[in-house]
């Protein structure tokens, strides 16, 4: 190791420091450079007016085009920035779910919907987000019950085998669905798992029927859970909440009878991400 850079990106990231580190007098590291420009731009894409124009981001973070639009990319995947199209860029559900969460005690806030599914389930529910061919756990509420699942805050999961995943599939157009699931694959992950095409298609068709999906015991043994879409004005899926149980304690038929009660917190959440 001779202390250069191994590629062009961070070159360009240890320039950028050295020339950052030299106007301030003092030093700093590659990483933190590459995270502050990524604080600008995200304070950018979420100051009033927005959408942002790409050029307005550039402008008002101060950060080269090739970093400013490399930077969108990963941030949109992550949920925290939305593209609106023709090259502007507005705040992701996750920036919103963030700052709701944040702001606590406010009458219509996430965290009240939450607690109040919880409670009155008894069971842990969960709020994701929708991140390309994954969902992304932002917030996990447990279970009244001395069981846990594995799941944590940040985790991300397949689309295919759990139920938010499949309740965001089934509202998505079926080209945007079938690149997806094309570009995951269909693994594994226990002997309940949905594994063609067809299967999970079938499945999917009943998860628009109803307006719920289920997980019984497809992403993890013992786990049921039942699940929904949170959609955004234009009718599209950004994200859904979960209510997980163990099999050995709650029938399928019982979780069934939590689907009123999930629908109505989705609607509740749909205007706050």
């Amino acid at each position: 190791m001779d202390g250069r850079p191994e590629n062009a990106e961070e070159a360009e990231v240890e320039a950028d420091t050295e020339a950052g580190s030299a106007a301030r007098g003092g030093r700093t590291s590659a990483a933190g450079s590459a995270l502050e420009k990524s604080m600008r731009i995200l304070e950018a894409v979420a100051a009033p007016g927005g959408p942002h124009r790409l050029t307005d981001v550039m402008a008002a973070a101060a950060v080269p085009k090739s970093s400013t639009f490399r930077i969108l990319a990963s941030l949109i995947e992550q949920g925290f920035v939305r593209s609106e199209g023709e090259s502007r860029y507005g705040v992701g559900a996750r920036l919103r779910a963030l700052s709701a969460l944040v702001s606590g005690g406010e009458p219509a806030s996430i965290e009240r919907i939450l607690r109040e599914l919880q409670e009155a389930t008894g069971q842990a529910v969960h709020l994701a987000l929708h991140s390309g061919e994954t969902i992304t756990y932002i917030r996990k509420l447990e279970s009244d019950q001395p069981f846990r699942t594995a799941s944590r805050v940040g985790m991300r999961m397949p689309l295919h085998t759990t139920a938010i995943g499949k309740s965001i599939l089934a509202r998505l157009p079926g080209g945007e669905a079938r690149e997806l699931v094309a570009a995951a694959g269909l693994p594994r992950r226990t002997p309940n798992t949905l594994t063609t095409p067809q299967a999970l298609e079938s499945e999917l068709e009943v998860v628009r029927a109803r307006g719920f999906a289920l997980d019984d015991e497809e992403n993890e043994a013992t786990i049921r859970c039942i699940g929904a879409a949170i959609l955004d004005p234009r009718g599209r899926p950004i994200g859904g909440v979960s209510i997980t149980t163990v099999t050995f304690l709650v029938s399928r038929t019982e979780i069934e009878t939590y689907a009123p009660a999930l629908l109505e917190a989705t609607r509740a959440l749909a205007p706050l991400l």
